[in-house]
């Protein structure tokens, strides 16, 4: 049963680091999404913020604000963006203080724990509402270690890519899934990230709280417990970062440890610099060369998705054709014409195991 829950955001709605909020507010299983606390955007439609489309989520002032407005009492409140470091803002505190006395629970997939905060703690305590760390790692007894058995897993695997942070490989999984469900295909998602499992996800696990030594097991866990209760037809892998993102090289598990079919591989065409290392001396791949690397690793790339932030239409589908005529594979605009163009080349991965 879902239950309902508010996403805090305070001023960073539409912000690059708010894509948890971003996630939650295009779609959810886990909870259903009842409000938007973001003082700068207040009285607007969230899904109209984010990328022009209604959804029926109301902005709110406060907390305060929601209480009196709107007509659905939240049991939650989901801290809705992912900081630099993993910190709480400052900003932050008097809101979640606000959400504990007005007995909503936490939900938090930050680094630092509200639930080790003595403050938050404590009221959460007096409140008798709960604060839940997606993050905390949980103990080496629980993890799994890596056995091989993924080779027994006899469907299309198809690891989602990036060639760095924050290009929407979250987003571009969950368009996948829908769409192959829409075309009668029993599809499914592994999440890596915190924000997959709030979404309501299944199967998988937290890849940046996880051990190194468990990372491969993990995933491989993951992918053999959906393939065993669920026999889908097509296994969506949720990426993380990019195999040459300095501050956190991220993507050869998926293709060697979780021994990935084929990538769909996302890029912004026009960002040349890794996020927040725009000093650093190292630029962005280009998409072919990203391929070569991922083709050394043992899979093909299949398909590109574009990533369009900072871009116009017009110039998103130049780009478009350019790859498309420089790469010969398919290259989709999730947010402007979602992901149809790729149904093609993941229905011949299917076919492959048939």
């Amino acid at each position: 049963m879902q239950q309902n829950a508010v996403i805090l955001t305070a001023g960073l709605l539409n912000d690059i680091h708010a894509k948890t909020a971003h996630g939650l507010i295009r779609d959810s299983e886990r909870f259903k999404i009842t409000g938007v606390i973001d003082d700068k955007f207040a009285g607007q439609d969230a899904g109209e913020v984010i990328d022009g489309r209604n959804r029926g989520i109301r902005i709110y002032a406060s907390i305060k604000a929601y209480r009196q407005e709107s007509e659905q009492p939240a049991d939650f409140c989901i801290i809705g963006v992912a900081t630099k470091g993993g910190v709480i803002p400052e900003a932050f505190r008097p809101i979640i203080k606000e959400a504990l006395q007005t007995r909503m629970g936490i939900i938090c997939g930050l680094h630092h724990y509200v639930g080790n905060d003595p403050e938050f703690a404590a009221l959460a305590k007096k409140h008798v509402v709960d604060i839940i760390d997606i993050r905390k790692p949980r103990p080496a007894s629980e993890l799994a270690f890596w056995t091989g058995e993924i080779k027994e897993v006899l469907t299309p695997k198809i690891s989602i890519l990036g060639t760095d942070c924050a290009l929407g490989k979250r987003t571009t999984a969950m368009f996948l899934g829908n769409m192959m469900r829409d075309h009668g295909h029993n599809a499914h998602m592994i999440y890596t990230g915190q924000t997959g499992w709030m979404m309501g996800n299944k199967y998988g696990f937290i890849f940046d709280s996880t051990p190194n030594d468990f990372v491969s097991g993990e995933l491989e866990d993951a992918i053999l417990r959906c393939y065993r209760n669920e026999n889908p037809d097509i296994i969506f892998l949720e990426g993380q970062s990019g195999l040459r993102n300095p501050s956190g090289p991220c993507g050869s598990e998926f293709i060697i440890s979780a021994d990935a079919d084929a990538v769909i591989l996302i890029l912004n065409p026009e960002r040349t610099k890794f996020k927040d290392m725009e000093d650093y001396p190292a630029n962005i791949p280009s998409a072919k060369e990203e391929m070569e690397l991922i083709r050394i690793l043992g899979a093909p790339t299949i398909g590109l998705a574009l990533n369009t932030a900072g871009i116009s239409a017009a110039q998103a589908r130049k780009w478009q054709a350019k790859y498309e005529d420089e790469l010969g594979i398919p290259v989709a605009l999730p947010l402007e014409e979602g992901v149809e163009k790729l149904y093609g080349v993941l229905k011949g991965e299917i076919d492959k195991y048939r």
